[in-house]
C-alpha cells in the first residue's frame, strides 16, 4: 500500500487539510472554519455473506465506521455498486441497497444517490461525508506511553466468514458474525467528547495488530498485549481448530512481521484475523478510564483492557504476552 500511495508529483501545500494519508488514518478531514470540520471517506468490497439484504448492511456499516473511528457525525452516504447485469439478476442487487438504505436510517442519515457499473463480481461500499468540531478530532497517531488499549468489537470475524465459505459453521454462530458485522460503531461519536481518548481506528482488513502498528508507528510508541485478555468470540476456537483460516491472515502477517515478536500459530492466527466492520480500537489515558469504561457501559459495552502503550524502544514495536 506505501508504494502504491507513493508519488513524486510536488502538489499543495493544503493548510485547510487536517488528515490526509500521511497517517493512514481513517477518513479525511478538512477544515471549512468556524470550529467545524467535515471528514470524508469511502470503502467498498465484494460479497463475504450469501444474503444480500446482510451484505448491504455489512458493507454500510463498514464504511460509516469511518466517521465514528474519526469521532465524527455522518451527514450523508452514496453508494458505489458494481453489478454483473447479465450473470445476477438486478433484484439481488436492489435488495443489497436495501440493506445499506436500512443502516444508513439508523445512522439516521439518507443513502443519497451513487454510481453503478457494470463488473465482472458484485462490489458494494459507500462514501460517505461527516462532521466533527476540530478540538474533538481522534486520530490514530496521537497515543501516549501509559494508555490502556481497548477494542469495542471482539475478535474473529475472518476466521468465522471462512468457516462459512468452507460451509462449516453452524447457522447460529454465522448469525453471530452477521450481527457483529452489522453493528454501527455509533460510541465513537460519543467517545469524542473524552479528552484524556489518547488515539482511535477501527479494525478492518489488516487485523488488530496490523491497526494497532500503524497506531504505534505514528506516535512512536510501542505497545504490549496480553493475548489473554483479548476480546475474541469463543466460537471462534473450534473453527480454528478445523482449519478455517483467511488467506488474508497469513498476508497481514507477512507484511509486519518484521515489527513484531515471535508469535504461536494461534497467535498469528488471531492478532493478522482480516475484520470487516470490526470494533474501534481505543487508547485511553489512565486518568479518563474510568469515564470512558463508564461511558462504554451505557452504551452496553462492558470492556477491559488488553494491552498498554509503552515508549518507544528497539525490538519489536509489539510485544505479546500469555
Amino acid at each position: 500500500m506505501g508504494e502504491i500511495l507513493s508519488s513524486e508529483l510536488q502538489l499543495g501545500p493544503f493548510p485547510d487539510l487536517i488528515v490526509g494519508n500521511q497517517s493512514s488514518d481513517d477518513a479525511a478531514v478538512y477544515d471549512i472554519g468556524d470550529g467545524k470540520a467535515i471528514i470524508s471517506t469511502t470503502d467498498f468490497f465484494m460479497p463475504i455473506v450469501d444474503d444480500a439484504f446482510d451484505f448491504g448492511r455489512i458493507a454500510s456499516c463498514n464504511a460509516i465506521s469511518d466517521i465514528y473511528a474519526m469521532g465524527g457525525k455522518p451527514l450523508m452516504a452514496i453508494a458505489i455498486l458494481g453489478w454483473p447485469a447479465n450473470k445476477i439478476p438486478a433484484k439481488v442487487a436492489s435488495k443489497m441497497l436495501d440493506g445499506g438504505r436500512a443502516v444508513c436510517a439508523e445512522a439516521g442519515i439518507p443513502l443519497a444517490g451513487g454510481h453503478s457499473i457494470d463488473s465482472p463480481e458484485p462490489i458494494f461500499g459507500l462514501a460517505v461525508t461527516g462532521v466533527i468540531h476540530t478540538d474533538k478530532i481522534k486520530r490514530n497517531d496521537t497515543a501516549t506511553s501509559g494508555d490502556k488499549i481497548f477494542l469495542t468489537k471482539k475478535l474473529g470475524i475472518g476466521i468465522l466468514t471462512t468457516a462459512q465459505k468452507q460451509k462449516k459453521i453452524s447457522t447460529q454462530d454465522m448469525e453471530l458474525a452477521v450481527k457483529s458485522m452489522s453493528t454501527l460503531n455509533t460510541v465513537g461519536q460519543e467517545l469524542s467528547r473524552l479528552k484524556g481518548l489518547s488515539a482511535m481506528t477501527d479494525v478492518t482488513g489488516f487485523g488488530l495488530a496490523g491497526h494497532l502498528l500503524e497506531v504505534c508507528l505514528g506516535s512512536h510508541v510501542s505497545a504490549e498485549i496480553n493475548f489473554s485478555k483479548l476480546p475474541v468470540f469463543e466460537e471462534v476456537e473450534k473453527y480454528r481448530q478445523m482449519g478455517c483460516i483467511p488467506g488474508g491472515t497469513h498476508r497481514n502477517h507477512d507484511s509486519i512481521k518484521e515489527h513484531l515478536g515471535n508469535l504461536s500459530e494461534e497467535q498469528i492466527q488471531i492478532l493478522c484475523d482480516p475484520q470487516t466492520s470490526g470494533g474501534l480500537l481505543v487508547t485511553v489515558c489512565a486518568s479518563q478510564e474510568k469515564d470512558f469504561l463508564a461511558l462504554c457501559h451505557s452504551k452496553g459495552l462492558d470492556l477491559e483492557p488488553f494491552g498498554v502503550i509503552k515508549d518507544w524502544h528497539e525490538g519489536p514495536v509489539i510485544s505479546v504476552t500469555n
